[in-house]
């Protein structure tokens, strides 16, 4: 079979491997249809994120089970399902309290398509065929009528978008957003998050940023653009999004936040920025940071999805499965491969 192989900075290539056999009676073997690239992947093709390849390339995606194991349950050959890019039992004390991403039953942060920071033996899933390894625990049905590619980022981006408002939100209803966003910040979580607060109906949704092709996105998803640079200030809003991965971006963000509020960052931070600390500790302002744990998100993301929300609206561009390795070339912020 073939699988995608990131050498190094805009360099992928395709290679010839051997097919993943069933790995025990809870997995599952499965064929990627539709495979996005995570705002990461295109930090790392770009050149601006050390991770340093070669590995197999790919860890969101929707895919067609092939095959599975004698105890697998939930799923059956032929049933399309999101693959959440973190490996994890379901059954151990992290998972059980919906913590993922940090799995007792398996190397820490495992991950597919993360070279060694995932661990290379899960591989990526620009695969002909992947292995999961607790198929009942991590993979999701794909609802009927629901397009693979609209929903391929439902493997991590969107639920990683969807922890930064939608338990606020659930905490609030109605409150006010602001999602700060930046050349340098996960760009499609501050988009993704932009849209499920407007669908989960926060009162105002703002978002800010100097990127015109970004506030047209978050304008067509139904939230308030204010553009230019960040100020000290933007107003004063219950619930923040630090989706800018700049210093000032993130001091906006934490300044902004009301008393009692919260400020949410899936900004990847390569050196540590400064915060406003005391300000914050006289608000009672809540900072959160760290990797989603996104298969318990999963399910909620496909109901809003049901309901409406439309996350290919940040969708940049999709490409047939043969023009993977030239399209990550020179990636845009959001590509879709699919077949």
């Amino acid at each position: 079979m073939k699988r995608l192989l990131l050498e190094g900075t805009a360099r992928v290539t395709w290679e010839d491997v051997a097919e993943p056999q069933l790995g025990g009676p809870q997995s599952a073997l499965v064929r990627p249809i539709a495979v996005a690239t995570c705002d990461l992947d295109v930090f790392v093709l770009r050149g601006a994120y050390p991770l340093p390849g070669p590995y197999p390339f790919g860890h969101e995606a929707v895919a067609e089970v092939v095959a599975v194991g004698d105890e697998v349950t939930a799923v059956s050959p032929g049933d399309r399902v999101i693959v959440p890019f973190q490996i994890s039992c379901g059954s151990c004390g992290p998972c059980l309290r919906g913590r993922t991403g940090n799995c007792r039953s398996n190397p820490r942060m495992s991950s597919y398509g993360l070279g060694t920071m995932g661990g290379l033996e899960w591989g990526g899933l620009l695969t002909d065929l992947a292995l999961v390894p607790h198929a009942d625990a991590m993979l999701v049905p794909l609802p009927q009528g629901i397009d693979p590619a609209m929903v391929a980022s439902a493997s991590d981006n969107i639920p990683d978008a969807w922890r930064t408002v939608g338990p606020q939100l659930a905490a609030e209803p109605g409150a006010e957003v602001l999602v700060v966003g930046g050349d340098a910040g996960p760009a499609s979580i501050g988009l993704y998050a932009v849209g499920i607060a407007v669908a989960l109906g926060a009162a105002r949704v703002v978002y800010l940023d100097d990127n015109d092709e970004r506030l047209a996105i978050a304008a067509a998803f139904g939230a308030e653009p204010m553009q230019g640079p960040y100020p000290r200030k933007a107003g004063e809003f219950p619930i923040t999004v630090d989706a800018s991965g700049a210093e000032a971006g993130l001091r906006c963000a934490l300044n902004s936040t009301a008393g009692d509020g919260t400020c949410t960052s899936p900004s990847l931070y390569l050196s540590d920025p400064a915060m406003p600390l005391l300000a914050m500790y006289s608000r009672c302002c809540t900072f959160h940071t760290g990797r989603a744990h996104v298969r318990p998100a999963i399910p909620q993301v496909l109901a809003l999805v049901e309901a409406g929300f439309d996350p290919s609206i940040v969708t940049s561009q999709v490409v047939p499965w043969d023009s993977a390795a030239e399209a990550l070339e020179a990636p845009p912020m959001k590509l879709v491969v699919t077949r």
